[in-house]
């Protein structure tokens, strides 16, 4: 294939043994773990985990990158699309609230093969870095039910320095307004569980308030109706100790004026405890995939 699924738009050679494009991946898909996951926002992960599947690569190269082991080292297994539809089955059959896909954007045409085989009856989560092409999410309508974009940054200076990234804000801006022309307002069990919506995910950057007030504006501006989710959880890892700002973790202080400055603006969504800046939290990649590989 030449690949045009994010907005870099490489127009790279994808074959099953060529990736030229800047994730560098081939057509096939590379999962590193596939297991319940009970770390994410509590109408996501409920009682029972969130079913995630951590898919290998990524179309950003944040260099505070957490999972950087997956999304640029390139650990992870192959897996054809009939075996990802198991792994689906196998997740559905733990009573996992939803099939969590996290970074999939490179896989979308495989994962929609894989889902034609098998479509699970609980939510589909495509869980990214909301730096996605408008062509690639509308090809998705209709089988996602639940959007966890990021929108990281709020100057596209600091997107092009730390994630590579070129007009990240617009092309954040407009995905989210894409992703919620699809899912509709946000719909709950009697449990309170997500069934359908969008939720916008931020992580709060040392010496980056700044930044995250920006994020926080045009979040109300453009989205006042959409839940937020501010996290806490940075840590300095990958690349991060070579850029000063980014050396250390969130300080209280940072983390409480940018979550006073939500709760000012009237956003709705969650707050992180600073405690889950831990690498205990860092999914362990050991692999638990299906039983056939």
């Amino acid at each position: 294939m030449i690949c045009n699924l994010c907005p870099r738009s490489c127009r790279a050679l994808r074959d099953d043994n060529t990736g030229s494009g800047f994730c560098g991946l081939n057509n096939r898909i590379k999962i590193a773990r596939s297991a319940p996951h009970m770390w994410e926002e509590p109408p996501i992960s409920g009682t029972n985990g969130s079913g995630t599947v951590f898919f290998s690569g990524c179309t950003l190269r944040c260099v505070f990158c957490q999972n950087y082991e997956i999304s640029e080292t390139g650990k992870g297994v192959y897996i054809t699309e009939k075996q990802l539809a198991e792994e689906f089955k196998k997740l559905e059959a733990q009573n996992v609230h939803n099939i969590n896909l996290v970074s999939p954007t490179p896989y979308i045409h495989l994962i929609k093969n894989a889902l034609d085989i098998y479509k699970p009856k609980i939510p589909i989560v495509f869980n990214s870095g909301g730096y996605e092409s408008i062509s690639a999410l509308k090809a998705l309508n209709g089988y996602i039910d639940i959007y966890l974009p990021d929108f990281k940054y709020s100057a596209d200076t600091l997107a092009r320095e730390y994630s590579k990234a070129d007009n990240y804000v617009e092309t954040a801006k407009d995905a989210i307004h894409e992703m919620i022309n699809q899912v509709g307002e946000n719909k709950y069990d009697e449990n309170g569980i997500m069934q359908k919506g969008v939720i916008i995910r931020h992580l709060v950057l040392p010496n980056h308030t700044k930044n995250s007030i920006g994020v926080l504006d045009i979040i109300k501006e453009k989205f006042p109706n959409t839940p937020v989710s501010l996290m806490g959880q940075y840590l300095p890892m990958h690349r991060a100790f070579e850029y000063k700002k980014l050396s250390r973790k969130i300080t209280r202080r940072e983390y409480e004026k940018v979550k006073t400055y939500m709760l000012d603006l009237g956003l709705e969504g969650f707050s992180q405890e600073l405690n889950s800046a831990d690498e205990e939290y860092v999914p362990d990649w050991n692999f638990e995939i299906v039983d056939s590989l």
